[in-house]
C-alpha cells in the first residue's frame, strides 16, 4: 500500500519567511497526501550551523521522511550523510536529505530548479561571457546549471577567493578545461563591463538581508541578471537592474522547480511544477515576469 503520510522539514537559517512549507503542503493537499512541513531555524535553536549533523540525525530517529538543506549548511551536511547522488557529489553540495531506513541520502534539486527557471524565463539570452556571484552552496549548483545549458564560460566571483578558486577548478574538471574561472570582488568593474550576464548567488537581497550585492553603477543594459533569492522575489537588485533596462529573471522559478523535484524524492509521487509555480507568484505576491 502507498504511503500516504509523510513528514518533512528544512533546516537553515533565518528561515521564518521561507515559502517551502505552504509549497510543499499545497501540492500534497491537492493530491490527498497528508503533509507536515517544519521549520528548523538554527537562528531560533541558537545553535552554530555546524549542528546540522546532530538535526539530520535527530530528523531521522524523529521519523522524519526527509528534510530540505539551505543556507549555511548546504555543503557542512555533507560529511554527516551515508550517501550521495551524482549531481550532489559533483557539486559539492546538498539541499534535499531522503531517509531511507537508518540511511541519510544527499541530492540536489537546486540545479535542475535553476536549470528549468532559466530555460524558461530567459531562453535566448547570449551565454558566452557569464558572471556569478557566490560561491557557496547556491552558487555551486547554478554554476553546473549555467554550463549544462550551454554557457561558453563562467567567472565565479567569491569574497572567498580560495572557494572561488575550489568551485572554478570543480567546474573545469566536470566540464572542461577553460569553461571555468575565478575572481574577487574588486574585479567586478571589468568583469561586467564585459558580461553578457550575472548570475547572483548570495544571500544579499533576502529578506535577512536586504541591500545590493555590488554598486548599482556596475549595472548596464546590454546585462541580463538572474537572482537565486526568492525572499522577496522582488530583490533590489532586480529592481534596479529592471529600471535600466536589463532582462531579469527572478528566483521563484528556481524555487518552485526545485521544490517540485524535492517533493518527488520525499514522496515518489510526480508534483505538478507548473501548478507549485503559481503558487509561488500567490505565495509571495506575483512572480515578476522575464523581460
Amino acid at each position: 500500500m502507498a504511503k500516504d503520510s509523510f513528514l518533512v522539514g528544512l533546516i537553515g537559517a533565518g528561515i521564518g519567511p521561507s515559502l517551502s512549507p505552504a509549497l510543499h503542503e499545497r501540492e500534497a493537499d491537492r493530491q490527498g497526501l497528508r503533509y507536515l512541513y517544519r521549520l528548523i531555524d538554527i537562528d531560533v535553536l541558537g545553535v552554530p550551523p555546524e549542528a546540522v549533523g546532530d538535526l539530520v540525525r535527530s530528523a531521522r530517529d524523529l521519523g522524519f521522511d526527509g528534510l530540505n538543506i539551505t543556507h549555511p549548511c548546504k555543503q557542512l551536511v555533507i560529511e554527516h550523510l551515508d550517501g550521495l547522488s551524482a549531481q550532489a557529489e559533483a557539486l559539492g553540495a546538498v539541499n534535499t536529505v531522503v531517509f531511507e531506513g537508518s540511511r541519510a541520502v544527499g541530492h540536489n534539486t537546486d540545479v535542475t530548479g535553476f536549470a528549468a527557471s532559466f530555460a524558461r524565463g530567459l531562453p535566448d539570452v547570449p551565454l558566452e561571457r557569464v558572471v556569478q556571484l557566490g560561491a557557496g552552496g547556491a552558487g555551486a549548483a547554478v554554476a553546473h546549471a549555467t554550463l549544462t545549458l550551454g554557457a561558453e564560460r563562467v567567472t565565479v566571483v567569491d569574497a572567498l577567493a580560495d572557494r572561488a578558486a575550489a568551485l572554478a577548478a570543480s567546474l573545469d574538471r566536470h566540464f572542461g578545461a577553460g569553461r571555468a574561472a575565478h575572481a574577487t570582488p574588486d574585479r567586478l568593474p571589468q568583469l561586467l563591463a564585459d558580461a553578457d550576464g550575472i548570475v547572483h548567488a548570495t544571500p544579499t537581497g533576502m529578506a535577512a538581508h536586504p541591500g545590493l550585492p555590488f554598486p548599482a553603477e556596475l549595472l548596464h543594459p546590454g546585462l541580463w541578471v538572474a537572482e537565486v533569492v526568492y525572499r522577496p522575489l522582488e530583490t533590489e537588485l532586480l529592481g534596479t537592474a529592471r529600471a535600466i533596462g536589463c532582462a531579469t529573471l527572478d528566483g521563484g522559478g528556481m524555487a518552485a522547480f526545485q521544490a517540485a523535484d524535492a517533493f518527488r524524492l520525499f514522496t515518489g509521487r510526480e508534483p505538478d511544477a507548473a501548478r507549485m509555480l503559481a503558487d509561488i507568484g500567490e505565495l509571495a505576491g506575483a512572480v515578476s515576469a522575464p523581460k
